[in-house]
């Protein structure tokens, strides 16, 4: 079945997300740019762009989808304890473009080179300078050790990709993304298709129907636009979320 081609001129003009394809899973248009009207229409409507060097841009919209509540995000008691001691601390929209950067040369398993191409870091780049994109990043003194980026419409965020330059530095980074949203009431983060690691830090899995009714919501609710200025929080304070 042939997928329809996004055209050039109308970036808010996508498929209806439950006409997208089973095979491949959620597979739902191709091409038009990744201008930030195009992207804010999209992720708005719970699509997004995912494709290789070369290709035309893909947008998808899988079936089930992965999310994260935000206040359940599950770290082991051993990690726990390891946050307890340690001097690291989380800033927010400090240095999107290096995490980015570390976030496209991060090795994946299964995967030869990186979707995060020269085209995508400058589209999200112009994202985060419009307040739509935003980093949470781990330091250890001046150094940055894990971290992760995503986009925000409304009280809808979508995490795109996290790394660690040193062991837990994702998960720190996720942790205190979820701490963050919760305390402003986002219920949800974004988390797009499900692997054993981001199930076993409490991710789940919802039909596509539930998930589009309720991100439309939380789409449109008033958001936190701009940068984000969050006081630097001690890692120490993520030991009491909750255990696997």
């Amino acid at each position: 079945m042939p997928i329809p081609a996004l055209p050039a001129d109308r970036p808010e003009a996508f498929p209806p997300a439950e006409r997208a394809l089973a095979e491949p899973n959620g597979l739902l248009a191709w091409g038009g740019d990744l201008s930030p009207a195009r992207l804010v229409a999209a992720y708005s409507r719970g699509i997004f762009p995912w494709y290789s060097e070369g290709q035309p841009p893909l947008w998808w919209c899988p079936d089930p989808r992965t999310v994260f509540d935000t206040g359940a995000i599950r770290l082991s008691s051993r990690f726990r304890r390891t946050l307890r001691r340690s001097r690291w601390e989380v800033r927010t929209d400090t240095c999107f473009d290096a995490v980015v950067a570390a976030c496209a040369r991060a090795p994946r398993p299964g995967q030869d080179g990186t979707w995060i191409t020269p085209a995508m870091r400058a589209a999200y780049g112009r994202l985060h300078q419009l307040g739509y994109a935003h980093s949470i990043e781990v330091f250890d003194g001046p150094r940055l050790v894990g971290g992760l980026y995503g986009v925000a419409v409304g009280q809808a965020f979508s995490a795109e990709s996290m790394f660690s330059a040193e062991s837990g530095g994702s998960k720190v980074a996720l942790a205190a993304l979820g701490h963050w949203l919760a305390a402003w009431g986002w219920p949800w983060i974004d988390a797009q298709v499900a692997n054993p690691h981001l199930l076993s830090l409490g991710a789940r899995e919802l039909p596509r129907a539930a998930f589009l009714a309720r991100w439309a919501g939380l789409a449109a609710a008033p958001g936190r636009p701009g940068p984000w200025r969050e006081a630097p929080l001690p890692v120490a304070r993520l030991a009491g979320v909750s255990a696997a």
